[in-house]
């Protein structure tokens, strides 16, 4: 089973992103308990909504059966968080384990995705789900995409992975054996064919950017002269 922690809104345009304060947050996390990965969640960008460039959130999967360990992991994000605040920023911070998620909670990551949301329906939501949910600063906007993260990262059918296995280490063209043993499930051309081999080949210095796709990671790629173009998907 998996403990969803969710953050949003914690940086500005100057900073470091919200992708990687999720990934120290998720090291010091992995101290404890294992973190199987960190994932961003595309919501909507409207002008309606403040956001510093995309407005996407990141969540990380912690591996647990007990739910009693999501206080202590809530903690954990919460501290690094406030030591790590920017001026600026509104963020929010959630936790569940898997068994609290409910259809109701999936279906408002799939309204986030699509609609403006507000903090009033966000914290109704978590109060009635009995689920942590916390604004550290700001207008504590970010407890919105927070808690969303947390519907769509438990679909198993949304989300890019920030953090997977040894996926980030490997830079610029790969084999794809080598990117299959590095954490990818699977590898997919849009036309529908299952790449096994060849070379897969994306920007220099750059990581593939994989999806997560019925509950597997899943890298999708084109064809080209020589083997085939890593795709970068929301």
């Amino acid at each position: 089973m998996t403990i969803f922690l969710g953050m949003d809104d914690t940086d500005n345009l100057e900073s470091r992103g919200t992708g990687r304060l999720a990934r120290a947050v998720a090291k010091a996390i992995d101290e404890h308990y294992p973190v199987s990965g960190v994932t961003r969640h595309q919501l909507y960008v409207h002008a309606d909504i403040p956001f510093t460039s995309h407005n996407s959130c990141a969540v990380l999967h912690i591996e647990s059966d007990e739910p009693s360990v999501v206080p202590e992991v809530f903690d954990i994000a919460e501290e690094m968080m406030l030591e790590d605040f920017i001026e600026g920023s509104d963020p929010g911070l959630c936790a569940a384990h898997a068994s609290a998620i409910t259809p109701a909670l999936q279906a408002y990551g799939w309204d986030a995705k699509v609609t403006v949301l507000t903090q009033e329906r966000a914290r109704t939501l978590a109060k009635n789900h009995g689920i942590a949910l916390k604004g550290l600063g700001g207008t504590e906007d970010g407890v919105i995409g927070s808690l969303a993260g947390l519907g769509l990262a438990s679909t198993g059918n949304d989300g890019r992975l920030l953090m997977k296995g040894t996926i980030r280490d490997h830079t610029g063209p790969q084999d794809a054996q080598v990117l299959l043993a590095a954490g990818i499930d699977e590898i997919w051309s849009l036309d529908g064919q299952r790449v096994t081999d060849g070379t897969i080949f994306t920007q220099t210095g750059k990581s593939v950017k994989a999806n997560m796709v019925g509950g597997r990671v899943v890298l999708m790629v084109e064809a080209c002269d020589g083997g085939w173009t890593a795709l970068k998907r929301h």
